[in-house]
C-alpha cells in the first residue's frame, strides 16, 4: 500500500479525529483577518466526517493574531502582557469565526481553553476528558485553544502541536491531523535543499527519522512551530495509540495531496489501560463478591450491587484497586464516586441507588473502559 492510500485509509478508518490548525492557515497574512474561504472549506470537510459518524475535535490557533489586528498592533512587537491582552480580545473573534463557519452545516461548536497543566494534572485531565467526551457524544465540535490569556511560558512557538497531541491522548483519538504549510516530512528542508525527499509513511519514530526534523528542517513549517515540534507531538500521539498525519493545510482536508502518515505504536485502548494499570497510585480498595469478580473477568463494568465493602479516602476519578473478599487482586480502575458516596451504595441494586444517594448517580462504579484486570 503506498503513502496516499495509507493516509486515506487512516482517515477513513478513524472514528475520533483531532485536527490542529495553525494561525498561518486561519489568518490572512496580508490583512490579518480570518481567511473565511479556507475556514469554509475546512468546516465543510469536517462536517462531512461528522455526518459519516466520526467525532472531530479542532485545536485552533489564531486568537493572538486576530486580537492584535483588532487592537491595531503586531504580534512580533508585543511583550507577554500584550500578547495575553491580544489573546483575550482575539479568542472571541476566533470562536465567532468557527461558529459562523459551522452554522451552514447545522453544527454546534464549544469553546475549551486549556493550558498544558490541564493535560498534566490528573484530576483536571479526567474532568476535561469527561466534558469533551460528552460534547463529542452530543455531536458538538469542541474547539480547543491554549488559554493564552493566563498562560505565561506556554505562549511560545509550536505549543499547540503538543497541546493537540495531549488532547488526542486525553480523548483516545484514533488520528491526529497536524495541518502545516508543507506537505509532510522531508529528509531535509525542501525549501533549502532541492534534493530533499518526501517521506510518505513512518512506521516508527527512530532517531534517524527525528534527526530529519532538526537543523534547517526544524523551520520547515513556519506557521506554528516547525517539523521538530510536530514529530514531538507525533511521538506523544503514537505512544497513546493515535496515528499522526502531517499535511499541507492550504490543500484542505479533502485529500488528494501528499502527506506524511506516522503510525501509532499501540492502540488507544491498550495505552489507556496501561496508564491505569501501571502509572497511577491507588487511593483506595473496593472489595467485591465472587459474582462481580467473575463479571469483571468477562469484561463487564463494576456495578454497585457487587460491592462488599470499601476502604480508603478517595475522590471521584481516583484510581482504586479491586479485590475479592479473601484479598485476591482482581483489577484496578478509575472510580466514578467518591468514598462517601461509594459507601452509601455498597451492595445496592440499581432500583435503590437514587434513594441511597439522594440523586441519580447510575449503577456503574467503574466502567469497563476505565478498568484493567490484574
Amino acid at each position: 500500500m503506498d503513502g496516499p492510500d495509507r493516509s486515506a485509509q487512516a482517515v477513513a478508518g478513524a472514528r475520533r479525529i483531532v485536527v490542529k490548525i495553525g494561525s498561518s492557515l486561519l489568518v490572512d497574512g496580508n490583512t490579518g483577518a480570518v481567511d473565511h474561504a479556507r475556514l469554509a472549506a475546512l468546516t465543510a470537510t469536517i462536517s462531512g466526517w461528522l455526518a459519516g459518524g466520526k467525532q472531530v475535535l479542532v485545536v485552533s490557533s489564531g486568537a493572538v493574531a486576530l486580537g492584535a489586528r483588532r487592537l491595531g498592533t503586531t504580534t512580533s512587537a508585543q511583550g507577554l502582557e500584550r500578547k495575553q491582552a491580544a489573546a483575550a480580545v482575539g479568542q472571541s473573534l476566533l470562536m465567532r469565526a468557527w461558529g459562523e463557519a459551522f452554522a451552514p452545516h447545522d453544527r454546534v461548536t464549544a469553546q475549551i481553553l486549556l493550558t498544558l497543566d490541564d493535560t498534566e494534572t490528573r484530576r483536571r485531565w479526567l474532568n476535561a476528558r469527561a466534558t469533551v467526551a460528552t460534547l463529542l457524544d452530543l455531536g458538538v465540535v469542541p474547539v480547543v485553544n491554549e488559554n493564552d490569556t493566563v498562560a505565561t511560558d506556554e505562549i511560545r512557538y509550536g505549543d499547540n502541536d503538543r497541546l493537540a497531541a495531549r488532547v488526542a491522548q486525553m480523548i483516545g483519538a484514533d488520528l491526529l491531523i497536524l495541518l502545516s504549510d508543507v506537505d509532510g516530512l522531508y529528509t531535509a528542508d525542501p525549501r533549502r535543499d532541492p534534493s530533499a525527499r518526501h517521506i510518505l509513511f513512518v512506521e516508527a519514530l527512530t532517531p534517524e527519522i527525528e534527526a530529519m526534523a532538526t537543523g534547517a528542517n526544524a523551520e520547515a513549517a513556519v506557521g506554528t512551530g516547525g517539523m521538530a515540534t510536530k514529530l514531538m507531538a507525533a511521538r506523544i500521539a503514537a505512544d497513546a495509540g493515535c496515528a499522526t498525519l502531517i499535511a499541507d493545510g492550504r490543500q484542505g482536508l479533502a485529500g488528494g495531496g501528499r502527506s506524511t502518515l506516522i503510525a501509532a505504536s499501540t492502540t488507544a485502548k491498550a495505552a489507556w489501560k496501561q496508564w491505569i494499570g501501571g502509572s497511577l497510585a491507588t487511593r483506595g480498595t473496593l472489595v467485591v463478591d465472587a459474582g462481580c469478580a467473575h463479571a469483571l473477568a468477562a469484561g463487564k463494568s463494576l456495578l454497585a450491587v457487587g460491592l462488599v465493602s470499601i476502604e480508603g479516602d478517595f475522590g471521584k476519578g481516583d484510581a482504586v484497586q479491586v479485590v475479592t473478599a479473601d484479598g485476591q487482586p482482581v483489577a484496578r480502575g478509575l472510580i466514578r464516586y467518591d468514598a462517601a458516596d461509594a459507601a452509601r451504595i455498597v451492595g445496592v441494586a440499581s432500583a435503590g441507588l437514587k434513594a441511597a444517594l439522594g440523586y441519580e448517580g447510575g449503577p456503574v462504579v467503574i466502567h469497563a473502559d476505565d478498568l484493567t484486570l490484574r
